[in-house]
């Protein structure tokens, strides 16, 4: 997330940005010349490599376990890479006038490839993962929509980004690590799984956190009409 913005406001607040030995890595990036812009870019390619590792364990290949692994460690590695464009950008000067565009763009497209991944992984559910690709989308639209009303920027929600992100996270570790005896499966003909009562989690609490910021918009632009 390339957080460019010249409103404090406009910046998702975030605890990471306080580690020490990542605003080293930082440091290092803004004197090494990389662009947050470019840090964007890597972004989408960690989360289209993320979307397909959670593809393959859909498909009962011997390696699934691995897959599950590598979904959550690339998850992990977006998020730094959402925390270290803005810091670069901000932090160390090195915004542009095209960073708005980097700054959600890239967002959008790593929420769908990963939700519509969870979609085809195993226990997944294709129509639960491409519902809450168009959810995370709404709940995203929402926020900017309100910003250009007039609201502050609304970065809360039970199924914001990082609401998102902490239960795809989980689930795939569990089904890293979990045993198959610890698997279960439900829903029409029992074949969902754990990951398609995440989706279906992150679609009501998307639903709900869209509604929420509306009425917290709608409220805030009355009050200072």
């Amino acid at each position: 997330m390339n957080e460019q913005s010249t409103k404090a406001s406009d910046r998702r607040p975030l605890q990471l940005r306080a580690w020490k030995w990542l605003q080293s890595v930082a440091t290092w990036m803004a004197d090494a010349g990389i662009s947050p812009n470019a840090i964007s870019v890597a972004g989408i390619l960690i989360a289209l490599a993320c979307g397909l590792a959670l593809f393959g364990t859909g498909h009962q290949s011997a390696s699934e376990r691995a897959l599950w692994f590598t979904a959550a460690f690339l998850m992990l590695l977006r998020v730094l890479a959402n925390t270290l464009d803005g810091m670069v950008a901000v932090e160390h000067g090195k915004a542009t006038r095209v960073g708005l565009l980097y700054n959600e763009a890239p967002d959008r497209i790593a929420d769908v490839v990963i939700l519509i991944g969870a979609g085809y992984a195993h226990g997944g559910d294709i129509t639960l993962g491409y519902l809450a690709a168009c959810i995370a989308l709404f709940v995203a639209y929402v926020r900017t929509l309100a910003r250009t009303a007039g609201a502050p920027s609304d970065f809360r929600g039970l199924m914001n980004k990082r609401g998102r992100v902490l239960t795809l996270l989980a689930v795939s570790i569990y089904m890293a690590a979990a045993p198959a005896a610890w698997q279960f499966t439900w829903g029409p003909d029992e074949r969902w799984g754990l990951v398609a009562l995440a989706l279906l989690i992150i679609c009501v609490g998307g639903a709900y956190t869209a509604a929420w910021r509306l009425r917290t918009a709608g409220r805030y632009l009355r009050d200072n009409a």
